[in-house]
This record gives structure tokens, C-alpha cells and sequence, in this order.
């Protein structure tokens, strides 16, 4: 089951990462075009106009795409933002029942976020929305993209909560633990 879950979450990132990279890869083609014209008009031909349609808007939606499909790797991999100092102060038990606490909560929430995405895409779906751009997307597919991240980062808040409750620490922590180590912290 680790190495499904492991797997689980390591094609998230990997759509993560191929959002960004294809980000940069679409605005470099852009600034390419545009180079090709200045070029072009500075050596007395006309300019070609070579432009993406609707690229802020791709670019916004695959933005999205990276931030929720990274979720659960920056879970597992203490990328969240988390006050440690304060759980110094409760000790190992406190530190212990603080993490449980705050992954419950936590679940709430991102289960409560990837069932309203979920609802919300189901009717941008029926309804056959789509994108303002130039080029007309459907919005469901971005919405799906969101509900798959945050579905997936349920997933991963619930491995952490079980592990944590089975008596183990879990991954974020331990890897909080590893750094506070290294950077000379008791």
C-alpha cells in the first residue's frame, strides 16, 4: 500500500512539474515570436505576428494545475508552512496530539474544498461553461484538474493521520524533525 500511495503522489508532483515546465515552454515560444518580429522590422521585412491565443489564461489555468497537483508531495515532504517553535513548548506527547489535531482539521478542509470544486465542476460540466479567452475552454477540465489535486492531497492528509495515529510519526514531521537536527535545534 506505501509504495502505491508513494507512487499516488509521485505522479501528482510529475503533473505538477509538466504544468510548469509546459508554462515555460509555451511563454518562451511567445517571447520567441516577438524576437522574430523585432528582428524582422529591424532588418526591413514585415513582422509576422506569430502570437498564442489566450496564453495568460492557459498560463493561469496551468498555474492551478501545478500549485493543487503539488499538494500532497509538499505534505509528505514538510513543504506546508508550520509553526514548530510552538509544538516545543507542548513536548513529545503534546507535539504529538497538536499534529493529530491538526491533520483532522486539515482533512476537513481539503475534503470540504475537493467536494465544492467537485460540485462546482460537475456544473460547469452540464452547463457546457467555458473560458472568456480567445480560444474557449471548457471549464470543467481545469475544475477537474483542481478536484484531482485536492482529491489526491485528501488522500495524503488521511495516510499522515493514520500514520500518526497508529503510534508512527509521519513524514512531514519526521522530516521537520530531520531540519530542526541539522539546524542545531533541541
Amino acid at each position: 500500500m506505501r509504495k502505491a500511495l508513494d507512487a499516488l503522489y509521485g505522479v501528482s508532483l510529475i503533473g505538477a512539474c509538466l504544468s510548469m515546465v509546459l508554462i515555460a515552454a509555451l511563454v518562451s515560444v511567445q517571447v520567441l515570436g516577438r524576437v522574430v518580429d523585432r528582428a524582422a522590422v529591424l532588418f526591413g521585412g514585415a513582422r509576422y505576428g506569430f502570437a498564442i491565443p489566450s496564453l495568460a489564461e492557459i498560463g493561469g489555468f496551468l498555474f492551478v494545475a501545478s500549485a493543487f497537483l503539488a499538494l500532497p508531495a509538499a505534505l509528505r515532504s514538510a513543504g506546508h508552512v508550520r509553526v514548530t517553535l510552538a509544538l516545543r513548548l507542548f513536548g513529545d506527547r503534546g507535539d504529538r496530539v497538536m499534529s493529530i489535531l491538526v491533520l483532522v482539521v486539515g482533512l476537513c478542509l481539503a475534503a470540504f474544498a475537493a467536494w465544492a470544486i467537485g460540485v462546482q465542476t460537475f456544473a460547469s460540466f452540464q452547463r457546457g461553461s467555458v473560458s472568456y479567452g480567445l480560444v474557449a475552454i471548457s471549464l470543467w477540465i481545469p475544475q477537474a484538474v483542481m478536484t484531482l489535486g485536492l482529491t489526491i492531497f485528501v488522500i495524503a492528509l488521511l495516510d499522515e493521520l493514520v500514520t500518526a495515529l497508529s503510534g508512527q510519526e509521519p513524514a512531514f514531521r519526521r522530516i521537520e524533525k530531520e531540519r530542526e537536527t541539522g539546524e542545531g535545534a533541541h
